[in-house]
This record gives C-alpha cells, sequence and structure tokens, in this order.
C-alpha cells in the first residue's frame, strides 16, 4: 500500500517536471501614432514640382573631335565668353592651312590671269591677235576671280571651325549638367553640357489632365518651398504642354514666380498650391499611410487611453482632398485626437498597443527568463 503510494506521487513529480512551462504574456506591440491638430494648410490642389531656370541651353562643339580639357563641373557659375571645354585643334588647324594655301593659289592664278587679260586687250587693239583667243582669256580671267572667291569663302569656314574647338558660354547661367569628360570624342551638335541662365525661376510641375482647366483659369498661384515651408510666394502658370507624357500621362506645367527671393536656388523642390474654394478651412491634415478603406468607406483608427497603453477604435472619416502631403479630413475626427499614422491594416479593434511618436525607436523587447525544470522527459 505504501510501496504504490510512493509510486504515484513519484509519477505525479515527473509528470509535474515534464509538463510544459506556463504561456508568458506577449509584450504590446507598438504603433505610431499622429495627434490631430489644426496647422495653417493651403486650401486646394497641392503639387509638387522642381526649381528650373525659364532658359536652359543645351551646349555642343559645333564639330566633331576629342576632348583635351574641361573647366567646369555641375554648379559652376559661368559668364559670356568663358571657355567650358576645349577640342584637340590639331586636324582644325591644318584644315585652315591648307584652305589659306588652296587661296593663296587662286589669288596667283587670278593674278597671272588678269595680266594675260590686260595683254591681250592691247594685242586686239592693234589686230596681232583675233578677238576669240582674247574672250578665251576673259573667260579664263573670270574663272579665276571666281576660284579666288570660293577660296576666301572655305577659308574663312576653315578658320572658324579652328575656332569651334573652344566651347564658350553664350549666356551668364549656371551649368546644371556635363555629359562628357577629357578624353571622349564627341559628334558635332552633341550636347556636352547645359547651362541655366540667369534670371527668371519657375517651378516644373505634372498635372492630370482634370486639373487643366483649373490652372488656365487661374489668375495667381501660390508656391512653397521646402526648404522654407512657412514663406508665400506668388506664381503665375506660364505655359502649359500641349500634349500629356507617354508614361505618366500628366502635363508638364511651368509656373514663373513673380518675384523670386534669394532663397530660391536651381533644383530646389517647391509646391505649387492652386486655390480651390471648395475646400474646408477647418479640414484637418493627417498622414496618407492613416487612411485606409473598411467596408467601402475611408476610416482611420482612433486610440482611446488605457493607461500607459492605447486601444484603437475604428472611425469612419470624409476625406476632402489627397494631397501630395498628407489626406484632407473634412469629418469624422477632431482636433486632440490621436490616430495610428502606420501599419493601420495590421491593427486589431480593441487589442492594446504601445504609443510611439514619429521617429521614436520602437522598445527592445525585455528579455524573458524560463527557468529549467530538472529531470524534464
Amino acid at each position: 500500500m505504501m510501496r504504490s503510494l510512493a509510486l504515484s506521487i513519484l509519477a505525479a513529480a515527473l509528470m509535474a517536471a515534464c509538463s510544459k512551462p506556463a504561456p508568458v504574456a506577449e509584450a504590446p506591440r507598438p504603433v505610431v501614432v499622429h495627434k490631430l491638430a489644426l496647422a495653417p494648410v493651403a486650401a486646394g490642389a497641392l503639387y509638387a514640382g522642381e526649381v528650373r531656370a525659364r532658359y536652359e541651353s543645351d551646349l555642343a562643339f559645333r564639330i566633331t573631335g576629342k576632348i583635351i580639357e574641361r573647366r567646369v563641373d555641375v554648379g559652376t557659375a559661368v559668364k559670356p565668353g568663358q571657355v567650358l571645354a576645349r577640342l584637340d585643334p590639331s586636324d582644325a588647324g591644318l584644315n585652315a592651312e591648307a584652305a589659306r594655301a588652296q587661296l593663296a593659289a587662286a589669288q596667283n592664278e587670278y593674278a597671272f590671269a588678269k595680266a594675260e587679260v590686260e595683254r591681250y586687250r592691247d594685242l586686239v587693239g592693234k589686230n596681232f591677235v583675233s578677238r576669240s583667243v582674247l574672250d578665251a582669256k576673259e573667260s579664263a580671267f573670270k574663272s579665276a576671280e571666281a576660284r579666288v572667291a570660293q577660296a576666301r569663302a572655305q577659308a574663312t569656314v576653315a578658320g572658324n571651325q579652328s575656332g569651334y574647338t573652344t566651347l564658350v558660354a553664350d549666356q551668364a547661367g549656371v551649368i546644371t549638367a556635363v555629359s562628357a569628360e577629357v578624353g571622349q570624342v564627341v559628334k558635332d551638335s552633341s550636347v556636352v553640357m547645359k547651362l541655366a541662365r540667369d534670371g527668371e525661376r519657375e517651378v516644373l510641375i505634372a498635372v492630370p489632365e482634370s486639373r487643366l482647366s483649373a490652372l488656365r483659369a487661374a489668375k495667381d498661384v501660390e508656391i512653397r518651398l521646402w526648404a522654407q515651408p512657412d514663406t508665400a510666394l506668388r506664381g503665375r502658370v506660364r505655359e502649359i504642354a500641349p500634349s500629356a507624357d507617354a508614361a505618366t500621362r500628366t502635363y508638364a506645367v511651368r509656373v514663373s514666380i513673380i518675384y523670386p527671393t534669394p532663397a530660391v536656388q536651381l533644383g530646389m523642390t517647391a509646391n505649387v498650391v492652386l486655390p480651390d474654394a471648395q475646400a474646408a478651412a477647418g479640414a484637418l491634415l493627417v498622414p496618407a499611410a492613416a487612411v485606409f478603406e473598411h467596408d467601402g468607406r475611408s476610416a482611420v483608427w482612433v486610440m482611446q487611453a488605457e493607461g500607459a497603453l492605447v486601444k484603437p477604435v475604428l472611425r469612419p472619416v470624409t476625406v476632402r482632398q489627397y494631397r501630395e502631403d498628407g489626406v484632407l479630413i473634412a469629418d469624422g475626427v477632431k482636433p486632440g485626437e490621436t490616430i495610428a499614422a502606420a501599419g493601420v491594416h495590421k491593427i486589431v479593434a480593441g487589442q492594446l498597443l504601445q504609443p510611439l511618436a514619429p521617429n521614436q525607436p520602437a522598445p527592445a523587447p525585455a528579455p524573458v527568463s524560463v527557468k529549467a525544470a530538472g529531470g524534464g522527459a
């Protein structure tokens, strides 16, 4: 009896030792949140673009040759007449010398033909030679005169081509691109540099066809640089491309900056805001990743405080406008509320989450130590 009881106790102890440890509660998953607040948001359609010069020139050599020198890089400010690059002048120089030699030979022939004509005119006056011989000499003289004109023109062209071995800036501006290096052989008219001229600045944007009529009707638009979002510049639509881009199906639009400030630099990113009278002045701007579709409607996750944690609650919203910098919400949420700003498709209603501010690193999970049971099977 006592032996069977001892065996039962031993078996129970062995089973307890072999049993799995109790499951450890999973730490709350972190979630990036965004607190809603009324901020100065420009009402209207917004397009992101790049600051460009109104006049941009493709610079190229007018003859074929090998580049032996390049004096500028991207971003170099140049003045009119400044040397930018040079080709090997050997061949062009030899062509110029050959053209000058041909001109000298043609001039010698012209001088001889002129002397012959004058001599035969005197002989014809004395009836020593016939008129037909004089006509032949006069024809040779006119041919020699024409050859001189031809040789002089060829010498001028050869001299010009000798000068074309040097690429110079014809306007003041900034070099925005360089597509050739020293040692490279380039063909005539091949673009080797791009020059953005000084003067007017404008913003190049891409606009869908549904907004073209509004752009054409707009007298003025607002321009805000990403580097200075609080400064509004006045702009005016200058040019709308006559056809859409084959890949994006959008139209290139150039917006002139009426009074550019010194802060406006080439290549900067800027937002162009097209005024829209229907945009709600009290709309809230939320991150685009915070809005998702649920049962055919737009929705967000509103966070309710549960101590140090938050609990998500699904909230349908009314979207006023999708923009480059986020989504304008017209109804459904209020300033002061907190919503999930990322990972909305992985959130489940009612689960506890650890709120994180944007750019805040997620906390490292605490190490879980499980005490090993001795004598496990």
